[in-house]
């Protein structure tokens, strides 16, 4: 008997029972399309908080000296870079990079008559093109000018739970290089929303040289931050710039901590995947089960008629496989369309967002079309459908003849 025949029995043998074979096929579609939505919001989520991370505070490459502390933000002379202006230069002229930028870090306290906040402080050189993503998510007020001595940028979240309109003026307190605190007054000159809650409520900008004069670094910067036209020729100019005295971290190295995390969330995301993808699998076998014992006579027919036991058992598994097929289908449109959805209305998180202080997560998170992993959603379903044929159909093929014709 020819596979073609197979075929057409088999799909027969499913209009026997629309209804059950209906909501077969309507489980495995429900069950990808799940999967694939689910999968594309993790996606989006996950590329989100990268993007976020590296435009608005690592970077592709950073450039520090070699002494620079990773667990926090020294002033000391021997921990930042001398005269940064000339690596500027250097990384500016290399074709892979979109622009570079000295900047300054420092902890500061945020004094008000009702209370106080400790905050990080960007000293930044306020004509970079780095900094457009803050330029352009100004809500109120100017950006900053170079050579304004006492205006600071401060986001509107942070703003409105301390009660300080635009043009209020703060007290800022710092530890500068020498250890000792500094303390000056600033205005707020505009108020920035990104929509990312870690660093619309953490951070404050002020101009690079006001910050080196308030904090007594001199010409000193805490590292030379670079934008790529590609991310991932950041190995390729870390290595370029590389020198002694300094290290060149790309933004997987900024990011470890990050990238190591979303590692062992996806772990935890494909044993859910493996979770949905069984209880498919169930369900087919059981319904394939069904279909068996009902029609355990007409096997015992069939085989007493001839037909081989691998082709009872291949007649079962293109049973599955239909079911598989359709179900594919059907799941993979819902779950393209679902993705879809979620691509241009996001998942709102509101306060949620700033949960996670170290994952700088969006306000409105937004699913992200990832055309490998839904490949594999797809291919492993087919396969754990046609793996759970495989007990009905051996069951159906090694049924004995004279046992079955006798069977009611």
């Amino acid at each position: 008997m020819t596979w073609t025949k197979l075929w057409v029995i088999a799909y027969r043998d499913l209009t026997r029972s629309r209804r059950r074979t209906f909501f077969t096929l309507l489980a495995v579609a429900l069950g990808l399309a799940l999967l694939i939505v689910l999968n594309g919001f993790i996606a989006g989520i996950v590329d989100d908080a990268l993007q976020n991370s590296i435009r608005l505070q690592t970077g592709h490459v950073q450039i520090r000296a070699a002494t620079f502390p990773d667990d926090k933000r020294s002033l000391q002379w021997k921990d930042l870079l001398d005269r940064p202006a000339a690596l500027v230069a250097q990384a500016a002229a290399m074709p892979e990079v979109v622009t570079a930028a000295p900047v300054l870090w420092a902890d500061t306290v945020l004094n008000t008559s009702q209370e106080s906040v400790g905050l990080q402080l960007y000293g930044i050189d306020v004509a970079s093109s780095l900094y457009d993503p803050i330029r352009t998510a100004l809500v109120a007020g100017d950006f900053l000018a170079a050579n304004d001595r006492s205006g600071i940028l401060m986001g509107k979240r942070l703003a409105d739970s301390l009660n300080l309109p635009l043009g209020a003026t703060v007290n800022l307190v710092t530890i500068d290089a020498n250890g000792q605190p500094q303390e000056a007054r600033f205005v707020i000159r505009g108020l920035f929303d990104s929509g990312v809650l870690v660093y619309d409520e953490g951070t404050l900008f002020m101009p690079l040289e006001k910050a080196q004069a308030y904090t007594l670094v001199g010409d000193r910067a805490s590292a030379v931050m670079l934008l790529l036209h590609d991310k991932e020729s950041a190995e390729r100019v870390a290595a370029a710039l590389a020198a002694p005295g300094l290290q060149t971290l790309t933004w997987r190295d900024l990011n470890a901590f990050f990238i190591q995390t979303m590692d062992t969330a996806m772990s935890f995301y494909m044993f859910l995947d493996a979770i949905v993808m069984l209880i498919v699998a169930v369900i087919i076998a059981n319904t394939l089960l069904m279909a068996v014992f009902e029609r355990i006579r007409e096997m015992g027919i069939l085989a007493a008629l001839g037909m081989k036991r691998r082709q009872i058992m291949q007649m079962m598994l293109f049973e599955a496989s239909i079911i598989a097929l359709a179900g594919i289908v059907v799941g993979v449109i819902l779950g393209l369309l679902g993705v879809a959805f979620l691509t241009q209305n996001g998942f709102v998180m509101g306060e949620m967002a700033g949960v996670a202080s170290t994952i700088p997560m969006s306000a409105v998170l937004y699913a992200r079309f990832d055309p490998v992993t839904f490949a594999w959603l797809t291919l492993w379903t087919f396969i754990i459908a046609l793996v759970a044929s495989l007990y009905p159909a051996w069951f159906a093929a090694h049924l004995e003849p004279v046992e079955a014709l006798h069977t009611n």
